[in-house]
């Protein structure tokens, strides 16, 4: 039996953290090949550092988009917010080594004939869902990304001009019968525009937009605070540390609260079962969750390279289940076709909608009207029902 009464801690990093930065060149260049071309092929990695960004990996799309990836990466940090000394989006340096996409892959990727598109690569994907929120996520990383966008958006209208970009959020939450009830710690280090700023002074502007993030009374006289504990942080983003496309997946997903299976989202095309069967999955276990099938249900997925069906289907509900998992197994299996090809057509995957999934989490968010986060519809759950 699961444990009821517990402390669960998730972080979250913001759009401004240097592997973000990265997380989010690299899906903006491949919104541009989508957009260009919808069945372009990419795997873009990105790195930054003090002054430079650079960029490879394999793609198959128009040349146009290779030629412009300098004025997208600008275009990203633009966005983003970094004007400081050291990281600068009109003075750093940008390097391109993108190239085309190896032969060997594309053969065991590509439909011919009578075999179906394959899976661009093997592994394991996982997908979950819980009813702690009303998203369906786990409290913990829902709430600590959410604190992080609040504070992204107050410094972007202008409201809070002296926060910077770069910032990490954490939440440890008590649980009490299996459902969170009070913050015991709140950790928050964000950037400073002002270097005369103390920790004091960055708690005393950050905290009212966390309490209007966290539910009602959550915080308590109890609540542990760290805001900026180390002190003054003035340097941030990649001229403070260095970033890398891929390094934040469990912030990407569930904080934590549910397995992985290992492979990174950005710069990846949807061929990529990687990227698209870790959104299958959640978008399965989601609709079982709420269709009423269970409180809390984590599915794994797994694929073959060059092989179009998944090789399992794995389902378990931790006890709190209306019915057998082998039989909700069945029914997700019937109610959507898991093949690569099924999965980008289902969810619609074929369209520049990424570069918005690069911060504050690939899962949780609501649907939008141009296809963006698809894999959150609730569209299945009169299928699933029906199927069982």
């Amino acid at each position: 039996m699961s444990r009821q009464n517990y402390l669960f801690t998730s972080e979250s990093v913001s759009e401004g953290h240097p592997d973000k930065v990265c997380d989010r060149i690299s899906d903006g260049i491949l919104d541009a090949f989508l957009r260009e071309d919808p069945y372009s092929r990419v795997a873009c990695e990105t790195f930054a550092t003090t002054d430079r960004v650079v960029v490879g990996g394999e793609v198959r799309g128009p040349q146009s988009v290779i030629d412009n990836v300098e004025q997208i990466v600008r275009d990203c940090v633009h966005d983003i917010g970094y004007e400081q000394d050291g990281f600068h989006w009109q003075k750093m340096q940008v390097h391109n080594y993108l190239h085309g996409q190896s032969a060997d892959i594309a053969q065991g990727v590509d439909a011919a004939d009578n075999k179906d598109e394959g899976a661009g690569d093997q592994g394991i994907m996982f997908g979950y869902a819980v009813q702690e929120t009303p998203e369906l996520m786990p409290a913990p990383i829902h709430y600590s990304h959410a604190i992080l966008k609040r504070l992204a958006e107050v410094r972007k209208d202008g409201t809070e001009p002296r926060l910077g970009p770069d910032a990490k959020s954490q939440l440890t939450l008590r649980y009490e019968d299996g459902k969170p009830v009070e913050a015991t710690s709140i950790v928050l280090s964000t950037q400073h525009l002002d270097d005369s700023m103390t920790s004091d002074d960055v708690r005393e502007l950050v905290s009212p937009y966390i309490r209007e993030i966290l539910p009602d009374g959550w915080i308590n006289g109890g609540t542990e605070w760290h805001v900026n504990p180390t002190g003054k942080f003035v340097i941030g983003g990649p001229d403070g540390d260095a970033g890398l496309t891929g390094r934040k997946i469990i912030v990407d997903t569930y904080g934590g609260a549910a397995p992985h299976g290992g492979g990174a989202f950005s710069g990846k095309d949807p061929t990529k079962v990687d990227r698209s069967a870790a959104y299958a999955a959640r978008y399965l276990a989601k609709n079982v969750v709420a269709a009423g099938m269970a409180y809390r249900c984590t599915l794994q997925l797994a694929y073959a390279i060059g092989v179009a069906k998944p090789l399992s289907i794995y389902v378990d509900t931790h006890g709190t289940g209306t019915l057998p998992e082998t039989e909700i197994e069945k029914a997700v299996a019937e109610v959507m076709d898991l093949t690569p090809r099924g999965i980008r057509e289902h969810l619609g995957l074929n369209r520049p909608i990424f570069q918005r999934t690069a911060a504050y989490g690939h899962f949780g968010r609501a649907p939008e009207d141009d296809g963006g986060f698809s894999w959150e519809r609730l569209d299945l759950v009169d299928a699933l029902k029906s199927a069982v």
